[in-house]
């Protein structure tokens, strides 16, 4: 009777030996398996400015955190520091900004980016709270315009196409109002920073508005322009980023995200044609 005592007891302690090595081993592995997916996991810090940019960017974080990647979006409120902090390696990519101008800001601050994806389009328009057709324009109004090289000189571009001006380059990006040969109305221009030109629309007789700072200045880009760009402007905002990261692909994630159907459907559906589509 003691022996079967004994042999059942030994039988017991072997059973338990072994549960509790399962035991161990489960929570090892489930332990590895939560420090995989937290190793798989991949910040991307994207700068942009807030709408319709980051408003966008909000929209497709829960696609990219099904690829194992964790988008954070940092809002800026002009068109320098997003680069500058670009550059410095604070952001991975932005998203703010067109073509031309980032060629003209990499001159002028001498370093290199890249535009990886065109997404949008923001047509430049012109917005009045005194006029309600440019025919309406008197001699010597005052027109506010935005004064980096590119954006000033496109809204140049802008009232030539009206025929309110003429260029010396009838195509020239980089121009100011030094550059212009017509000006039979003899209009008068203020260079502003962009984001403060739908804050002086009172002011002024016309400001010349980038879409994301009208949105933002609760501007409608539909109703409240007496004109603007074609919709087949070559604006497109791209996703910017510098040359050492441009074929990461987390990045490539994010061109991916951002060039999906959910988006184009999120631009026409929410903006009406005032953003439209680039891709």
């Amino acid at each position: 009777m003691k022996r079967i005592i004994k042999f059942l007891s030994l039988i017991l302690a072997t059973l338990l030996l072994f549960t509790g090595c399962g035991t161990k081993s489960a929570a090892n592995k489930s332990a590895d398996d939560a420090k995989q997916a937290e190793k798989k996991t991949t910040k991307l810090v994207v700068g942009a400015t807030p709408s319709p940019h980051a408003e966008i960017l909000n929209l497709i974080k829960p696609d990219l955190k099904e690829k194992g990647i964790d988008l954070e979006v940092k809002e800026f409120n002009d068109y320098v520091t997003p680069n500058v902090a670009l550059n410095d390696k604070q952001l991975d990519a932005n998203f703010f900004q067109h073509t031309p101008y980032m060629e003209e800001f990499e001159k002028e601050k001498n370093i290199k980016l890249v535009a990886v994806a065109k997404i949008h389009v923001e047509p430049m328009g012109a917005y009045s709270k005194k006029l309600k057709s440019k025919d309406e324009i008197k001699d010597g109004a005052t027109i506010a315009i935005p004064n980096d090289a590119t954006n000033e000189g496109r809204a140049l571009l802008l009232l030539q196409k009206q025929g309110l001006i003429k260029l010396k380059d009838e195509s020239g990006l980089t121009q100011t109002p030094k550059d212009i040969t017509e000006n039979p109305k003899n209009l008068k221009f203020s260079e502003l920073e962009a984001p403060q030109l739908p804050r002086v629309i009172q002011d002024v007789d016309l400001a010349i508005i980038n879409t994301n700072f009208a949105l933002k200045g609760n501007l409608d880009p539909l109703k409240d322009t007496i004109f603007s760009e074609d919709k087949d402007s070559p604006y497109a905002n791209v996703i910017t980023t510098r040359p050492d990261n441009q074929d990461d692909p987390a990045i490539k994630e994010l061109v991916k995200a951002l060039q999906s159907d959910k988006v184009r459907k999120y631009l026409e559906d929410t903006y009406k044609g005032a953003i439209v589509p680039a891709f």
